[in-house]
């Protein structure tokens, strides 16, 4: 049993930050319901395939997100779907949706209507720029993308190397970490209902999440009245704590404490390094000196050999890619590569696995992510209650 079995979760999102959010509730043992519109979830036809997409039911950017999850397709805008919507509100713990504010309110299944058909529901909802509910701005309404929330929220402008133009953060954090704090706030507003029996409204916003992310340039700014910008892989208070180029690829070096420092320096041979410059701020007004020396050292060794020199007493860590990750020992003992099947395909695929581990009531992907509409009749012809998770 999971954590979260017999909470039934009506799952409205579509794409990134709201499938996210409610597979990790899917992963915890939550009963998650994704009502799709006519058609299904945008992002069913996006690639990969593992081999014909017009064979496969779905590609992987589907899989990876709504794992778990039973499958029901509504038309909003037919009057048997509002009331079949309706009458899985009455039984629901959780509405969770992702739409531009308003757009539930238009079908008239906002969450005052919700709320009025289950005063203890949870309703959640995940936009750009949040809900007036919690504090209107004149933002709301306009459509948001990672990309978008990264670059308003201060993200962009210090990623990237000084020289280089503002970048975006590889994986989408804009979505991820929004899905991430939201999935929080359901978690404390359900503990709020088991004490009280009030249900309530969650919102978080893309935009508020990632200057939750950019806590330090924040918290910089306000300290020193300048904007922090961008400067490489480099920390702006600590040293070294960098890329350096190996051999056959990088590694990252984390010594900024003393300890760690004259480890490192031990293991370079320069122990006039470790005198000349004691402490950590005189390591860090030379450290565009002190890179180089570092970098010289581990440009004549390969990644294998810096870590096998240096760990046990300096933090290092080679750059990985996904063979890497695929390779490693550690991922498949903490069971960060899951196998799923991939209908319509000749194979199953590998997805990551949940990264919240528990003793009693581990989380773990449930399955592969549903076909389209694929559990209507025992959603709706059948007797109304949350399915059991294993």
């Amino acid at each position: 049993m999971g954590a979260l079995s017999r909470l039934r979760v009506l799952d409205l999102t579509q794409v990134l930050a709201g499938p996210y959010c409610t597979m990790l509730l899917a992963d915890m043992g939550a009963d998650v319901v994704k009502v799709e519109r006519p058609g299904g979830d945008l992002i069913r036809p996006n690639p990969p395939f593992v081999d014909d997409p017009d064979a496969e039911a779905y590609g992987g950017y589907f899989q990876s997100v709504n794992r778990g999850k039973r499958s029901l397709e509504i038309d909003f805008d037919s009057e048997r779907g509002r009331e079949e919507f309706l009458s899985l509100v009455t039984e629901a713990d959780v509405v969770v949706e992702n739409f531009r504010a308003g757009t539930m309110e238009r079908f008239d299944l906002g969450y005052e209507t919700l709320r009025a058909q289950n005063p203890e529901l949870i309703y959640s909802s995940i936009r750009g720029f949040g809900d007036p509910r919690t504090g209107e701005t004149h933002r709301q309404g306009q459509p948001s993308f990672d990309i978008i929330a990264q670059a308003l929220g201060g993200v962009m402008e210090i990623t990237g190397f000084e020289d280089s133009p503002p970048t975006k953060v590889g994986p989408g954090i804009g979505d991820l970490f929004t899905a991430t704090l939201n999935c929080v706030g359901i978690l404390a507003a359900l503990h709020h209902r088991d004490r009280t029996g009030e249900g309530q409204y969650v919102d978080t916003a893309m935009y508020d999440a990632m200057i939750s992310m950019t806590e330090r340039a924040i918290y910089q700014h306000s300290y020193t009245g300048a904007a922090p910008t961008r400067q490489g892989n480099s920390h702006p208070t600590l040293f070294p704590y960098d890329a350096f180029e190996a051999a056959d690829g990088y590694v990252v070096i984390a010594a900024f404490g003393t300890n760690h420092w004259k480890a490192l320096c031990e293991a370079m041979e320069r122990p006039d390094l470790a005198t000349d410059y004691p402490n950590p701020d005189r390591r860090l007004a030379h450290r565009d000196a002190l890179r180089e020396e570092i970098r010289a050292w581990t440009r004549e060794r390969s990644s294998d050999d810096i870590c096998e020199t240096l760990e046990g007493s300096v933090p290092v860590a080679p750059v990985q890619n996904t063979d890497d990750i695929f390779d490693d020992p550690h991922v498949h003992a903490r069971e960060m590569l899951v196998s799923v099947d991939q209908p319509g395909a000749d194979r199953p695929v590998d997805i990551a696995g949940s990264p919240i581990k528990m003793s009693e009531t581990p989380p773990r992907p449930r399955g592969r992510a549903p076909l389209l509409d694929e559990h209507r009749t025992e959603l709706l012809e059948e007797p109304q209650q949350p399915a059991e998770s294993d």
